[in-house]
């Protein structure tokens, strides 16, 4: 049996360390790269490291960005009453697909005791001085509907509700185009508690 090179076996190795990449992936992955044209693999590499060189958080609202504060932050036509908060910056990618016109807060992650994240690894701290000038009028809870999003929501609605804000959970239930039979219990009591008049 042929030993695979060692330059070959790193790459593997480090394809397999991302998430979501099994050991097939990351294997057809370095092959790939391996009969690219060097152009490719060289362009690869520098977008990795342009990523880690040319992105910044937002100080405001915590989102990954080129500069500080955000072009979401500083752009005049976004609501700036409505806030939605959610875990990571994918998360705004989806909310920005979906034509949400507020503004955003990442918190980079939910309360969950047992991998030792509390509320203070999070971004939850910094949400409430943005609150604080009367400009916010609602808070959109858009964390994901799991045991940890659930507690983190839960958390942050405490801190929140004593302002006075307007404090809203995205909706949760069946997907568009699903079947009620392949819906499990969880999901098909959430669709029956957000009902709404028809």
């Amino acid at each position: 049996m042929a030993t695979i090179p060692k330059v070959v076996r790193d790459l593997i190795e480090s394809f397999e360390r991302l998430p979501g990449i099994g050991p097939k992936t990351a294997q057809r992955l370095t092959y790939y790269l391996l009969h690219a044209p060097r152009e490719e693999a060289q362009a690869l590499a520098e977008s990795a490291l342009a990523l880690k060189d040319k992105t910044v958080i937002c100080q405001i609202c915590f989102n990954i960005s080129e500069k500080s504060p955000c072009e979401i932050d500083i752009d005049p036509s976004r609501d700036k009453s409505i806030i939605a908060v959610v875990e990571d910056p994918l998360d705004v990618l989806a909310l920005e697909k979906a034509n949400f016109k507020g503004l955003y807060h990442v918190l980079h992650g939910t309360i969950s005791p047992l991998e030792n994240i509390g509320p203070d690894e999070l971004h939850i701290r910094e949400l409430l001085p943005r609150l604080k000038d009367g400009t916010v009028k609602e808070v959109i809870l858009a964390t994901n509907p799991t045991m940890e999003g659930e507690a983190t929501a839960m958390y942050i609605d405490r801190l929140i509700r004593p302002l006075g804000i307007k404090v809203t959970r995205i909706a949760r239930g069946l997907p568009v185009g699903g079947d009620l039979e392949y819906a499990d219990e969880t999901t098909l009591s959430r669709a029956l508690e957000g009902r709404k008049e028809f």
